[in-house]
């Protein structure tokens, strides 16, 4: 049995799939929805703490990702780093709920680290 107590497990796992907020608020849902349950629930769970700043980190630097790709249209590169893109940060969410919800310590790869 993990030690991460199943609530703190949770609200990990939710930090991570906060990031598709994106389809609700394009631009700003990604960064916006894992910041919003780590600032409530940071205090209460040190997991939660650490992964929820994993997260932050995550789709702050895949944003910057995509506006880097955004601008590469105009040399036709980002058509096809744009889904590459998305498909990477849907399937890395997806792994780093499912391993937080199994209370294992997930670091995203390709993450800038600007809140430590």
């Amino acid at each position: 049995m993990n030690q991460i107590e199943k609530d703190a497990r949770t609200w990990a796992m939710l930090c991570h799939l906060a990031g598709f907020m994106f389809y609700l608020l394009p631009g700003v849902g990604q960064i916006v929805g894992p910041l919003i349950i780590w600032l409530i629930k940071k205090d209460e769970y040190g997991f939660v703490d650490e992964q929820g700043k994993e997260a932050i980190n995550f789709q702050i630097s895949f944003t910057i990702y995509g506006l880097i790709s955004a601008f590469l249209l105009i040399a036709f590169i980002g058509i096809l780093l744009i889904p590459m893109l998305l498909v990477a940060q849907i399937v890395l969410m997806v792994i780093a709920a499912i391993k937080a919800n199994d209370g294992e310590h997930y670091r995203y790869p390709l993450t800038i680290r600007f809140i430590s």
